[in-house]
């Protein structure tokens, strides 16, 4: 999937986490289905009222989730002030669920009381620190949120004269926005709060493009350049004159403070240690940040500890499917080797990439059955990333539009088809296709669940699920070939290196050239590729401890019903019951299976 989008104050209980990259939707999302009880109806009165506060307070992740009610809101999570009030809000929701008891509610209800409170809890752990302080890096910010938008390939659609003026008041909300963000950032050095220096360095040249030397020629005067031929003369003159107002104005040079601010003075301020655990209270407050990415009560510790035993179980693989692929080197330097050979690089044009993932995705379609009966009714097809969004996107998918009128995509980036290597194809797709995030994400639509459910989510199951499908193709047959299963054990070793050099990072006191040094000697990764990785976690510690982590619950989980159950044990069944629901905190995952299981049993 996308890049998480990190919400500036940490909105979403779910924190920096991946809900479904979902459809736009025209219309505003239903409410939760009248409940039969008085403990339900309150219970899905509050959930409602809950999801509402957060799309109001984060309208940009509304419109990420497919909200796209406050498409002309920005929103100021930032404020102290509004924050205050947010996790206020939060409070008063957390005293009315404790009320409910939840004995009484049905099995559906009893899981959406037991995500709200987690969502909650989750949230409100993290209100004592000032993630507000830092709401600029190099991997997200509101400015390239909105630049991303104006292409009109991301979230914010721009097909509509309604669509157009609703980016532009976003644009003209974004100038409150940097000054907000500049303030903050100064009271964050006040109080040694600060990001470290090299992923700032790395995000300076970001903000100082966006900065246009004419209106016309800014990112954000895009949509005036590619506006529908179905727009009337008129409509066009009225959003021409808009834009050239709003942007030359009061954004360019809004946009110019803040690119100033950064380099003069906020660059120098930038702190030279790479953890979290440099900042005040930064122990425990990575802690609470690994609870939420995770959504389990596992410390760094233990979660380091997983990392090394994942990363030497693959590389042992690697030891056994190295000579069948004709390397005879140390396990270690199988990825380097691989790619180095120009054999596992066959292709000459797009078209021949996207022909092998529709061949596959043919051959997976006809095994899937054997695999589940539970499978979503939306379609999924096979694209190539336009050439506009190519440069800066990577593979991911997007889920079917909720009234039927556009299938689940499968994205595919190819560059460079000379580049572009065949050993992760088949990981890859069953990824990101199906019976990956499609099987997910596109059934969160079908469910019925309640708005805060259907359009929120975590990371940790949501990429953990993914995860876990690509192991599938072990039980497909679509390993057979060792370059193939390489690829497999290739994304596995990312996932386990990451759990390594994350909770290293900001747990252990690790440098960032140490974490450097351990994916290019574990990954085979050049030192350019190496450092953009690490810098990544060094801004967003924790997020990326969900993949491996919900990974290996669902692996857990399934060897424990295997045992359980024996003869009686369904895999089919296995992942209804994982996925019929939609996207859970693993310890609800968890008590779920063991109800099955002993209901089975």
């Amino acid at each position: 999937m996308k890049a998480c989008f990190k919400l500036a104050a940490l909105a979403a209980a779910a924190l920096l986490a991946c809900g479904p990259a979902v459809a736009a939707q025209p219309d505003a999302p239903k409410p939760a289905a009248a409940a039969a009880t008085q403990e339900s109806r309150a219970l899905n009165t509050l959930a409602d009222e809950y999801y509402e506060s957060l799309a109001r307070f984060e309208p940009v992740w509304a419109t990420e989730n497919g909200d796209n009610r406050f498409n002309d809101k920005l929103g100021l999570s930032i404020s102290p002030k509004i924050r205050q009030q947010q996790f206020a809000r939060y409070r008063s929701f957390l005293q009315r669920i404790s009320s409910i008891p939840r004995d009484r509610l049905g099995s559906r209800d009893q899981t959406s009381y037991d995500i709200l409170k987690f969502e909650l809890d989750s949230a409100l752990r993290l209100a004592a620190y000032p993630e507000h302080l830092i709401p600029i890096d190099q991997m997200v910010s509101m400015p390239v949120i909105l630049a991303n938008y104006a292409g009109g390939q991301g979230a914010q659609p721009l097909t509509t004269v309604r669509d157009y003026r609703a980016y532009l008041s976003r644009l003209a909300q974004l100038v409150p926005h940097i000054d907000q963000s500049i303030t903050n950032m100064r009271e964050g050095v006040k109080r040694g709060v600060v990001q470290p220096r090299e992923p700032m360095q790395s995000a300076l040249p970001q903000f100082k493009q966006l900065v246009a030397s004419k209106t016309e020629d800014s990112i954000f005067y895009t949509p005036i350049k590619n506006m529908p031929a179905k727009f009337t003369a008129s409509e066009k003159r009225s959003l021409q004159r808009a834009y050239r107002k709003t942007i030359g104005n009061k954004l360019n040079p809004a946009l110019k403070r803040l690119a100033t601010y950064l380099e003069k003075d906020y660059l120098p301020k930038t702190r030279t240690s790479a953890g979290w655990n440099a900042l005040p209270g930064g122990a425990a407050w990575y802690a609470a940040r690994v609870a939420a990415m995770t959504t389990t009560d596992l410390t760094p510790d233990q979660i380091h500890e997983i990392g090394l035993k994942e990363v030497s179980r693959i590389q042992g693989e690697y030891a056994v499917t190295g000579p069948k692929m004709g390397y005879t080197g140390p396990a270690a330097g199988l990825p380097r080797w691989v790619s180095e050979q120009p054999k596992y690089k066959p292709f000459t044009s797009d078209q021949q990439v996207i022909d092998v993932f529709r061949e596959l995705d043919a051959k997976v379609r006809d095994k899937l059955p054997a695999l589940f009966t539970l499978r979503p009714k939306a379609p999924l097809d096979l694209r190539l990333e336009p050439e506009l969004t190519r440069a800066s996107a990577s593979d991911h998918y997007t889920p079917p539009a909720a009234d039927g009128s556009r299938p689940g995509v499968f994205w595919s980036v190819v560059n460079d088809p000379k580049l572009y290597g065949s050993t992760g194809m088949v990981t890859l797709y069953l990824h990101e296709g199906q019976p990956g995030h499609h099987f997910h994400i596109a059934l969160v639509q079908e469910l019925g669940l309640p708005n805060f459910r259907k359009f929120g989510g975590n990371n940790a199951f949501t990429e953990g699920w993914a995860l876990y499908a690509e192991t599938l193709g072990k039980e497909m047959g679509l390993f057979e070939k060792p370059e193939d299963y390489f690829g497999h054990l290739n994304d596995e070793m990312l996932r386990a290196a990451r759990l390594v050099v994350d909770t290293g990072l900001h747990a252990k006191g690790w440098s960032r050239n140490q974490a450097i040094k351990y994916f290019q000697d574990t990954l085979g990764y050049s030192e350019a590729e190496a450092r953009a990785q690490i810098e990544r976690y060094m801004v967003w510690p924790g997020q990326a401890l969900g993949y491996k982590i919900g990974s290996l619950k669902i692996i857990e989980l399934r060897k424990r019903a295997e045992a359980a159950l024996g003869d009686k044990f369904s895999l089919p069944t296995f992942h209804a019951i994982v996925l019929g629901e939609g996207t859970l905190p693993l310890a609800v995952l968890e008590a779920k299976v063991d109800k099955w299981i002993a209901e089975t049993r």
